[in-house]
């Protein structure tokens, strides 16, 4: 493992990413394993040129540990590029390995983790990563967390935090999420968008049928979005970095006050009726206004509910850290800090 001294940053990828039943339902493209090498690739390049020194990642049975292993072996040994690590933990292929990998980065020392996937494995990670900011790459299906960015810029700006030539106060932006609380207990966070739908089984993952949708809550809702958040963002939208988020009720557009067609999943755009809609502010809580439903966290179902159990949505402004692209390559540029010495 990594000796005192390095300047570590995490990497996870997560190689079913893009690979929902959004691909048979809607129009989504696919992000091919060799992809997603090819950006972990140019963000070792990058990680390296700033100054990083080792890199920890989480192994996987999908295929990219073994192709990053490879390409590790293969480098040129002109080339003084970070050490490349995996950590030492059981994989079993699914979201505990992102939520498990993120912990044991941030008690290594990482000083950032870049994480590879859609909301979902945004959502996984962030929930273990505690003050370590992360950067997210954009490799799923509804990604709205992850905003697009080159591997390449997303490393050096990664890189230029981690190394602290840029500080982290000024380089990072703390996060709005949604804590879902159960009889008044914390259950489970979301990044981005908490969805309630009537159905009582989890079924498959992903929601993407809106006439079973009864209240969508989101932290920001962009015009441009995709995904159950752009019901929102087409309807109020909200910024990322604004003080509160919404809640949206709906209703079948017959009934419906407003009636929108909505970019549920790439490729499928869907009517939406709005019912009303209404802020939320941090640490107000929210009673769902269904008894009994299921429950999609960043657009993937993951809880069931019945009656008896008092359900509710709170605002929180404590979410993760996540490095803003822009503002680290702006001060990068002014006080040149990528210049050759």
């Amino acid at each position: 493992m990594c000796s005192s001294g390095e300047i570590v940053v995490g990497v996870i990828a997560n190689p079913a990413s893009g690979r929902d039943i959004r691909r048979l339902v809607a129009r989504g493209g696919v992000f091919t394993l060799s992809e997603k090498c090819s950006i972990i690739s140019r963000l070792i390049s990058a990680l390296g040129v700033t100054g990083v020194t080792s890199i920890l990642m989480v192994p996987d049975r999908g295929g990219i540990a073994a192709r990053v292993r490879r390409l590790v072996v293969t480098r040129s040994p002109s080339d003084q590029g970070p050490n490349v690590e995996f950590l030492d933990m059981q994989v079993e292929d699914g979201p505990v390995d992102t939520v498990l990998g993120a912990a044991l980065m941030a008690a290594a020392g990482a000083r950032a983790i870049v994480v590879l996937g859609g909301d979902g494995t945004q959502r996984l990670a962030a929930k273990a990563c505690g003050e370590i900011p992360i950067m997210p790459i954009s490799t799923g299906t509804n990604n709205v967390f992850p905003e697009s960015r080159e591997a390449t810029i997303a490393g050096l700006a990664t890189g230029l935090v981690a190394t602290g030539k840029v500080p982290s106060a000024e380089a990072t932006l703390r996060n709005k999420i949604l804590n879902l609380e159960v009889n008044g207990v914390p259950q489970d966070v979301a990044l981005v968008d908490i969805s309630v739908a009537e159905n009582r089984w989890v079924g498959s993952k992903a929601l993407w049928r809106p006439e079973i949708l009864d209240q969508i809550f989101v932290t920001f809702a962009e015009s441009d979005a995709i995904g159950l958040s752009s019901v929102a963002g087409l309807f109020r939208p909200v910024s990322r970095y604004a003080p509160h988020g919404l809640r949206i009720n709906l209703a079948p557009p017959k009934r419906a006050k407003v009636t929108l067609q909505c970019p549920i999943a790439p490729g499928l755009i869907l009517p939406v009726g709005i019912e009303d809609v209404q802020e939320l502010r941090c640490g107000e809580s929210h009673p769902l206004r269904l008894g009994q439903g299921t429950i999609a966290l960043d657009g993937e179902r993951e809880v069931e509910f019945a009656n008896g159990r008092r359900v509710a949505v709170r605002l929180d402004d404590r979410g993760p850290y996540t490095i803003d692209v822009d503002r680290v390559m702006t001060r990068a540029a002014r006080d040149r800090l990528l210049a050759v010495v």
